[in-house]
C-alpha cells in the first residue's frame, strides 16, 4: 500500500529526514514512534505531499506519487488527520464532514453511516459549530472527516495529543474497528505508550530523522522495549 525508499526531506537548509525506508502492507496498522522533534510529523507531511521530498521515492498503491501535490494524493485515496486536528471551527460538524467527500475519487461509497456508528456524537451534534467541541470530540470529527470518502490509507499525526486518556482508549478501539471492518490501512505517528502498544501491529522507531529500529508484535508487548524510544 505504501513504500518509502531512501526518503529525505528538509525545512530550508535544515535536513530532517535522512534515508527513511518504511513499508506498509495493505490492511496493516503500522506505527512510527519517537520522542519530540525527531521527525515524526515531517514524515507524515512528506507522505501526504505537504512537504516536498528532497530525494527518494514515495509509492502509494503501486504508483509513484513522489512529485504529486497533496490534493492529488488525497483524491488517490489518502486520508490525513493532522497534529492538532485542524477542524474548521466556524463550520458545523456536518459541514466539516462534507469536506471529506473529495477523498478517494475512485470510491463512490461515502461512509457517513459508518462514521456515525463509530462516533455517534457527530450525528447528535451535526448542527454544532466544530470550534465549540472538546478536544476529544474534535479529534473524532477530524478522523470522521478523513473517513467519509472511504480512503485506502489513513495517516494520523499524534491522535492522542490534547485528548483525555479515556477518550484516547476509545479512539484506539475505534481505529482498530475501522481497520477491521472497512479494511482501511493505517499509518500513525505517536509517542503515547498506550496508543503504540494497543493500536500498532508493528512499529518503526525514528530518531534524528532516521529509522533506527522496527518492533514486531512480541517486542511491542514489552513496555521496556517501547519506552526506550519514547522516554524523554
Amino acid at each position: 500500500m505504501l513504500e518509502l525508499t531512501n526518503l529525505r526531506a528538509s525545512y530550508g537548509r535544515t535536513p530532517i529526514l535522512r534515508d527513511v525506508d518504511v513499508a506498509v502492507d495493505d490492511g496493516e496498522i503500522v506505527g512510527i514512534m519517537g520522542k519530540n522533534g525527531v521527525g515524526k510529523t515531517t514524515l507524515v507531511k512528506a507522505v501526504m505531499g505537504l512537504l516536498d521530498a528532497d530525494d527518494g521515492t514515495i509509492v502509494f498503491d503501486g504508483e509513484d506519487v513522489t512529485d504529486d501535490p497533496a490534493d492529488v494524493r488525497a483524491r488517490r485515496g489518502i486520508g490525513y488527520i493532522p497534529q492538532g486536528r485542524d477542524v474548521f471551527p466556524e463550520l458545523t460538524v456536518e459541514e466539516n464532514l462534507r469536506m471529506g467527500e473529495t477523498i478517494n475519487e475512485s470510491s463512490t461509497d461515502l461512509q457517513y453511516e459508518a462514521v456515525y456508528d463509530y462516533f455517534p456524537i457527530l450525528e447528535e451534534r451535526a448542527e454544532q459549530d466544530a470550534g465549540t467541541m472538546s478536544g476529544g470530540q474534535q479529534q473524532m470529527l477530524a478522523i470522521g472527516r478523513a473517513l467519509i470518502g472511504n480512503p485506502d490509507l489513513l495517516l494520523l499525526d499524534e491522535p492522542s495529543e490534547g485528548v483525555q486518556p479515556s477518550i484516547v482508549q476509545d479512539l484506539t478501539r475505534d481505529l482498530t474497528q475501522v481497520n477491521e471492518e472497512l479494511g482501511t490501512t493505517i499509518l500513525f505517528v505517536e509517542q503515547n505508550l498506550h496508543v503504540v502498544q494497543n493500536l500498532a501491529e508493528r512499529c518503526y522507531a525514528i530518531d534524528k530523522g532516521t529509522i533506527v529500529d522496527e518492533l514486531g508484535p512480541d517486542r511491542l508487548e514489552s513496555r521496556d522495549a517501547v519506552t526506550e524510544y519514547l522516554a524523554v
